[in-house]
């Protein structure tokens, strides 16, 4: 993606010098190019120089192509970018950006240099994303001038920018910097100094858990990543990031957030050493998690663990009708989404009032879908027709597959399935949608727990592409197999997982709520900026503080607690902000008060 191109002579720090071109420092020396600025950048190795010159002529190249830039502002911008191989080039500089490897040593030996080369007044800035800030400033002859500016990759496109300053850090210094982002076309967040700022600090403990997830085979790599990207809306699914972060890199960082907050879920899980230790680095060394066609390729290839596209299900059961127990918003989608299908389906409920106005609201999801110009009224009509409720699961008698979407409430479950074992014909399928509770507990209330399965859908079930199939100990095969090819059959994309809480989504997902509630807890920054740092740095649809509002706070915390309970992790005990919210009643949009305040509808 092309930067966008500032107008106007620059206000602020016009001379700027970048240390350090690798991917990094070549996009970061585009985009103040691009915005006017004098840029001079430095790598120790002449062939860098050489690419970044190369890498801009291309780029420009490609925006006078597109008609975003004329030919003589791409030779403005080309001569305004100049390169050297020695320190002293910085000599003029307001400002330094250095972008060197991850080390200690690298970064200071850099910044000890520079105290002899640069003017008092010039600042100077570390694009770490995983060292200390206020270390590096310590060793400074000029600790007051150093801050952190975290740019996210790639440079041009991405619009967050972290200014991270130290305790050492004069505001003057922050302030101006803080100008610079804004006049590159950048989002600025203010933030402390701890490793990994917001957006990685967020971002990185949910990588690790990905990858220990992985590595205790509880899911394969294209399950996991498929569910966080269809469950959440994610750009990229977390172990496919990590192939394109580079795994050496993660775990450079979750080695330095582990060092500070001896939390158990930022120590780098061992998958994470043994592919580094291997050189199996990610896209750059061609094989990670996945296997590409060459190093520095985004084109995944086919390896040993490569499932079958297209397996034929062996072993499973016919299912031509469904019953679906339950009345409320999850019951009513999953309904709609089998009567789409062409199945027959009895929807359930306490009463009869209460399914025919389960029915109801399919009548009315159906229009929305006529009005969007997705469905004819003919075959909407059709599909209403398919269903019919019930105010007994005595109709359930003859259906194939029967799953409830009830209260999350365990022993309202097993009641059910108890009721279920009652009524349905031998052979039926019995589901539950929880997302949260132990699947086998609703099957040891049966006689026939071999015929108890998992399927967690996710709401809106109409719109949202997931199911999570969960087997316990006891699922039979074909059980598993008939769920799976049900799953193709209503054009949903399922995902294996073991009957552990949370499953896959809720596991990696709650954990990165919790922990971006406890930076709100220690003041580390605001909601804002924790949400925007999510969703410009991160790719995320939604901030964590909005996500969490939506969900409901009961809901969250309730699923905290199970996690809790569960892996007995301290680092995954809800965060006390969140309870005293939820005990004070502020539960979200639906009360119109969570983390933020909701006009009442």
């Amino acid at each position: 993606m092309d930067a966008p191109l500032s107008p106007a002579s620059p206000a602020t720090l016009p001379t700027v010098a970048v240390v350090g071109l690798g991917t990094m420092g070549t996009g970061i020396a585009e985009v103040l190019a691009r915005a006017g600025r004098e840029v001079i950048g430095i790598d120790v190795s002449e062939a860098a120089a050489k690419q970044a010159v190369a890498a801009l002529e291309a780029s420009t190249a490609r925006a006078v192509r597109r008609e975003r830039l004329t030919e003589d502002e791409r030779r403005d911008v080309l001569a305004r970018f100049r390169t050297f191989t020695d320190l002293q080039a910085a000599a003029d500089a307001d400002l330094v950006i250095e972008v060197a490897p991850e080390s200690y040593e690298i970064k200071q030996q850099i910044f000890r240099e520079l105290d002899t080369v640069v003017r008092p007044e010039t600042i100077l800035a570390t694009g770490t994303n995983a060292l200390s800030v206020t270390r590096l400033a310590a060793d400074s002859a000029r600790p007051e001038r150093v801050l952190g500016l975290h740019f996210f990759n790639p440079a041009p496109a991405m619009k967050l920018v972290e200014v991270v300053s130290s305790v050492l850090t004069a505001p003057t210094a922050v302030a101006a910097v803080t100008d610079l982002a804004l006049e590159l076309g950048k989002e600025p967040v203010a933030v402390g100094d701890r490793p990994g700022f917001v957006a990685d600090g967020l971002l990185f403990g949910y990588l690790n858990q990905a990858a220990a997830m992985y590595e205790a085979k509880y899911a394969s790599r294209e399950d996991i990543d498929a569910a966080m990207k269809l469950g959440c809306g994610l750009p990229m699914g977390p172990l496919a990031l990590l192939d394109l972060i580079g795994i050496d890199t993660a775990r450079t960082v979750l080695d330095a957030m582990y060092a500070e907050s001896r939390d158990r879920l930022h120590a780098p899980a061992p998958v994470l050493k043994q592919l580094s230790e291997a050189g199996l680095t990610g896209r750059k060394s061609g094989r990670g998690f996945y296997t590409y066609t060459e190093p520095g390729s985004s084109e995944v290839v086919r390896d040993a663990l490569t499932p079958l596209a297209g397996e034929a299900v062996a072993g499973a059961r016919t299912i031509r009708s469904v019953g679906v127990a339950g009345s409320g918003t999850m019951a009513s989608g999953i309904a709609e989404v089998f009567a789409k299908a062409g199945y027959d389906v009895v929807l359930a409920a306490r009463s009869e009032e209460k399914a025919e106005k389960a029915k109801s609201r399919i009548g009315k999801s159906l229009s929305r879908s006529i009005d969007k110009g997705r469905m004819t009224p003919e075959a909407a009509a059709q599909t209403l027709d398919r269903i019919t409720p019930a105010g007994s699961y005595d109709a359930f008698s003859d259906v194939d597959l029967a799953l409830e979407a009830v209260a999350e409430d365990l022993e309202i479950k097993q009641q059910l399935f108890g009721t279920f074992d009652k009524v349905c014909k031998p052979g039926a399928v019995l589901a539950t949608t929880t997302s949260s509770l132990p699947v086998v507990a609703c099957a040891r209330a049966t006689s026939r727990p071999q015929d108890v399965i998992g399927m967690h859908f996710f709401n809106p079930a109409p719109a949202m592409k997931l199911v999570e199939v969960v087997r316990t100990v006891l699922t039979g095969d074909d059980v598993h197999a008939t769920v799976r090819e049900v799953c193709a059959k209503i054009r949903k994309h399922p995902v294996d997982c073991g009957d552990r809480a949370g499953f896959i989504v809720n596991a990696l997902l709650f954990p990165y709520l919790n922990n971006a509630i406890k930076m709100v807890e220690e003041h580390y920054a605001t909601l804002d900026d924790i949400d925007d740092a999510m969703k410009l740095g991160g790719g995320y649809p939604m901030g964590p503080f909005e996500l969490l509002d939506v969900v409901g706070l009961d809901v969250s915390l309730a699923i905290e607690k199970v996690l809790h309970r569960e892996f007995r992790d301290p680092g995954l005990a809800p965060a006390p902000l969140l309870e005293h919210l939820v005990a004070a009643g502020c539960l979200g949009r639906k009360t119109g008060r969570g983390f933020r305040e909701y006009a009442r509808r």
